[in-house]
């Protein structure tokens, strides 16, 4: 069965707003045939039209012609079957079809040369300017490589004028910055640039495009954070967008450049049918370079047979892929070098694919571990020396040396002994016992073989005759064993005769100070397990008060030694114990004081390192007390000592000072902060923990800076590794709260109101429902905003309800009024609904006046006035047709404005009557009154309130705020109408 005429038209302007891509096209297609049935001349210029559209906008550029080259003959046969938007149609789309022959290898140079002739030549005839013209040949010269051309063409696109056919703004803009950047002038492209990534022009694909050709001028010029902001930002922006492909290739071409290879992948994953999509060949080209720079980079880094995502129906390496899409690249440009008779195409293809990395890593935010490198043996260059390595001896020496300096890479260091040791038979007992003591510390080891090891340990310290030493060894062996719960009390009595022996050995000069406070400090240890796991809560006190024994004790020992080697660790661990008893107990300022001295005494001695524990300590406790600047100096601090800790330890230094720095509102350092911690939890593998937090925090922060775009990025990239059950549903409702508002800040409604509702969902059996409120009451303005109406109406009921149960009655009756503008809009039950919401919104303020207390009053009688001014409104604009004489037979517009009028002059009173803190509204509500005057032709009362206004704002300068200047205006705006008015 055909379709109707306008039918047809209606589905030829629902697919214009159609997703591109194959699905639109494929429709485009059948409503022209649709269209040739009817035999109506201009549906069928209306049908091709919408074809060519959707062929541009897709990855089937190559069917544009055909489409076009029918418009162009029924322009010339039939002209009058083009209506006025038609015609500006028909010479838009010349400039699609001229720019995008230069893409089409299979198109002669002569054929595209002529187009270019018969576009400037129809133009010139319908008296357009030659501005998009001569941008079209500066394409086709800058193609050709021909830079004299382009540059007289340039010259020329500047200085014609703009009319209707010149390109907008924000496209003009890409185009030219697109030849500076060619030119080698990136500053200068940036520049040009600028009003595109600011927002004052865009399109329906800028900033898109900008954002991607900004990437590599960005990092060639330092601006890094920019290039990451513009990476989230624009990534995001193009994703839907089918046509993109050389956008695309940018953004994977910056990931490749930046050490982010594993997000390449991503990218690459998620576009697996611009691999076969032959429509555009220029941005298929494109794709398949960058697509080999990247494989090329995973094979620099040892992944060559890595598997990887490539064209569907093939198993992919790294190595496999590089070669093909390189050949394939290649090969297309053969093909235009063959059309257009030089290598220029093929020149630039070479530079683009021997690209060498910009930054070693630029974090991104988002979880995509890099890849890394796979351990080869350099290649010494010919004629230098290398090192030779380390024999067992020299293994052994730098050991000791890192041991007696207590330094961080100790423990790799005898690890590498270890192993060279492996078979040997040489070895003193003295160099087995520093072997075995140092395996044991290895924490990944199970307490029971960390255990066997340090009393492999000391019986070999004691052979070797080294008795403090063996001591001590048998007293790590009493600590691991306490790691298991039910060895912990013998562990602990085991400790008690260790003590005694490595006291008497000290005493005897026969154990170093180092080693006796070692034994100690294990003893606290055990008494900190006993702690830790005591079942109740007076077996904690108790098992406190003796941890602060055997604490007091290691600090006796220790602190009159001094500067002693080795000593000061065991001083700040047992100041450390203190403060954390004093933390249990309830006193913050002294555990803050005590962290600080054991933090101090290990600076002191020369071993940062180990003040980074106190130093965070310090921090936690600081944040607790709000003493921020505190919290912020010690945070510093530990993260400036934090360079030998491991990348788990980095990843929280950096989250601790991130929020640090987040709650005292300084989020531009926070989120630098938070990106950071999510890099360093990615590098040890904690992409999962610390970095879903630190990603969380980060894109909260990133909204709260404004850049929504890369804050929508970075929480939509988290949120899939949220869960409630491993973060708490606290944290989840929390992102889908921020992304929510970051949607709404991109003005993509519809999504922001899907996260409102999932948060509004999970809040539902909080028992605080405050935010439950919340965040349903958000939803409904975000449905309301993507005019869904009917789920907005529900969504403001469930906030209503909440409101009522809060006995918050401002909330309840906004939401009333807005119940009350869903009600008349298309398809709702009607002005007389609306005026039901209206009049429970005015029954609730009245209700609540009766009974509030006196600093509530001003506030409740500001929503009455409030409701006073909508109802007034929503009459008004209910009114079908004006109060005028000649249309208004049976006098009901008229008489609709009194009753408008009305209602707005009790707002007035009642803002009045709230005071001077509603100025504002007040004024708002006198010009909603003075234009209902003015309509009902009462031009003495308009402007009595019109000037009323004015007084009100008399004497404000420029300094005064946008409320003002919008008041003032709208108030000479009622004079000016009022005046020129016709008399009824």
């Amino acid at each position: 069965m055909s379709l109707g005429i306008s039918t047809i038209r209606q589905a030829l302007r629902d697919n214009y707003e159609e997703p591109e891509g194959p699905a639109r096209n494929a429709r485009a297609e059948r409503l022209l045939t649709e269209a040739e049935g009817t035999g109506d001349a201009p549906l069928l210029v209306e049908a091709l039209a919408n074809q060519l559209q959707a062929y541009n906008y897709s990855s089937e550029k190559d069917k544009m012609f055909v489409p076009f080259a029918r418009l162009l003959r029924m322009w010339d046969e039939q002209p009058g079957s083009f209506d006025q938007v038609m015609t500006h149609h028909l010479f838009w789309m010349f400039k699609w079809v001229s720019s995008s022959m230069i893409n089409q290898p299979h198109i002669p140079l002569a054929s595209i040369e002529k187009w270019q002739g018969e576009m400037a030549h129809r133009y010139r005839l319908a008296g357009h300017s030659e501005r998009a013209v001569r941008q079209g040949e500066l394409q086709i010269a800058r193609h050709l490589g021909d830079l004299e051309r382009a540059e007289r063409a340039y010259t020329a696109w500047q200085a014609a004028d703009r009319d209707r056919m010149a390109n907008c703004h924000a496209c003009e803009l890409h185009s030219q910055g697109a030849w500076q950047v060619h030119r080698g002038q990136d500053e200068e492209a940036l520049h040009t640039w600028r009003p595109v990534l600011d927002g004052e022009h865009t399109c329906a694909h800028e900033p898109h495009a900008v954002l991607a050709a900004s990437l590599l001028p960005l990092l060639r010029t330092g601006r890094t954070e920019q290039a990451r902001g513009h990476h989230l930002r624009g990534y995001r922006m193009i994703r839907p967008m089918e046509s993109m492909r050389d956008a695309v290739a940018l953004h994977i071409e910056f990931c490749a450049l930046t050490g982010n290879e594993a997000r390449a992948l991503e990218i690459l994953a998620e576009r697996p049918a611009y691999f076969t999509a032959t429509g555009n060949p220029d941005s298929l080209m494109d794709f398949l370079a960058v697509t080999a720079l990247l494989m090329d980079r995973l094979t620099a880094l040892g992944h060559d047979d890595q598997s990887v995502p490539g064209p569907a129906g093939t198993d992919w390496t790294a190595r496999s892929l590089a070669g093909h899409a390189r050949e394939q690249a290649l090969a297309l440009a053969a093909r235009f070098d063959e059309r257009n008779g030089n290598t220029q195409v093929s020149d630039m293809v070479r530079e683009r694919l021997a690209q060498q990395p910009l930054l070693d890593r630029l974090p991104l935010g988002l979880r995509a571990p890099r890849p890394a490198a796979a351990a080869r043996k350099p290649a010494a260059e010919p004629g230098t020396a290398v090192d030779a390595p380390l024999d067992l001896a020299g293994l052994l020496a730098e050991a000791r040396r890192l041991s007696d300096a207590q330094h961080p890479d100790a423990g790799p260091a005898w690890q590498a002994a270890a192993r060279a040791a492996e078979g040997s038979t040489g070895l003193s007992d003295h160099d087995r016992a520093c072997i075995d003591d140092h395996r044991a510390r290895d924490g990944a080891l199970p307490p029971a073989v960390a255990r066997g090891l340090f009393l492999s340990a000391a019986e070999l310290y004691g052979a070797a005759g080294v008795p403090g030493e063996a001591v001590a060894a048998a007293a790590r062996g009493a600590y691991v064993r306490s790691l298991e719960a039910e060895h912990a009390a013998e562990a602990l009595a085991e400790a008690a005769v260790l003590v005694d022996r490595a006291l008497a050995l000290h005493a005897a000069g026969r154990a170093t100070g180092r080693q006796a406070g070692g034994v100690l400090v294990c003893r606290a240890r055990i008494l900190n397990q006993l702690v830790l796991g005591a079942p109740d809560e007076s077996s904690v006190e108790t098992a406190v008060d003796a941890l602060e024994q055997g604490v007091r004790e290691l600090l006796a020992f220790t602190e009159p030694l001094g500067a002693q080697a080795g000593v000061a660790t065991g001083t700040a661990e047992a100041l450390g114990f203190l403060g954390d008893i004093a933390a249990y107990r309830g006193d913050g300022p002294g555990a803050g004081e005590l962290y600080a001295r054991a933090a101090a005494e290990t600076d002191a001695a020369g071993l940062p390192w180990y003040s980074v524990a106190y130093e965070t300590k310090a921090a936690r406790i600081a944040v607790e007390l709000r003493d921020h600047a505190t919290a912020e100096r010690t945070a510093r601090t530990a993260l400036a000592h934090g360079a030998f800790v491991p990348a788990p330890g980095r990843a929280r230094l950096h989250l601790q000072l991130a929020e640090v720095l987040g709650g005292i509102g300084e989020f531009a350092e926070a989120s630098e902060q938070a990106l950071d911690a999510a890099h360093w939890a990615d590098e040890a593998g904690e992409s999962g923990g610390l970095g879903v937090h630190a990603r969380h925090l980060l894109g909260g922060w990133l909204l709260q800076l404004g850049r929504a775009g890369e804050a929508a990025a970075v929480l939509e990239a988290v949120l899939p590794d949220i869960t409630a059950e491993d973060h708490g549903d606290g944290m989840l409702v929390q992102t889908l709260w921020w992304l929510g508002d970051a949607l709404t800040a991109l003005g993509e409604p519809r999504e922001a109101a899907g996260h409102w509702l999932k948060a509004a969902d999970i809040a539902r059996t909080w028992p605080e429902q405050h935010d439950h409120a919340m965040l349903a009451n958000l939803a409904g303005q975000a449905l309301y905003q993507a005019e869904l109406n009917s789920q907005a109406e529900k969504a403001y009921a469930r906030a209503g309800e909440l409101w009522r149960q809060l006995g918050d009655v401002p909330a309840l009756v906004r939401t009333l009024r807005v119940r009350a503008w869903i009600a008349v809009r298309e398809g709702q039950p009607g002005p007389a609904a609306a005026r039901a919401f209206m009049a429970a919104a005015e029954h609730e303020c009245e209700a609540a006046l009766a009974a509030a207390e006196p600093g509530q009053v001003p506030g409740l009688r500001a929503e009455l006035a409030d409701t006073h001014r909508q109802t007034g409104e929503l009459i008004a604009n209910a009114c079908e047709g004006e109060p005028d004489e000649d249309e208004d037979d049976d006098g009901s517009a008229r008489s609709a404005y009194e009753e408008a009028l009305a209602q707005v002059d009790r707002a007035v009173t009642g803002f009045t009557e709230a005071g001077p803190d509603f100025l504002d509204r007040r004024t708002a509500a006198e010009l909603v009154a003075a234009w209902l005057e003015a309509d009902l032709g009462r031009r003495d009362g308009a402007r009595a309130r019109a000037r009323r206004v004015l007084a009100v704002y008399e004497g404000t300068g420029a300094e005064a705020g946008d409320t003002v200047h919008a008041r003032r205006a709208e108030a000479e705006s009622v004079l000016g109408y009022v005046d020129r008015a016709p008399h009824k």
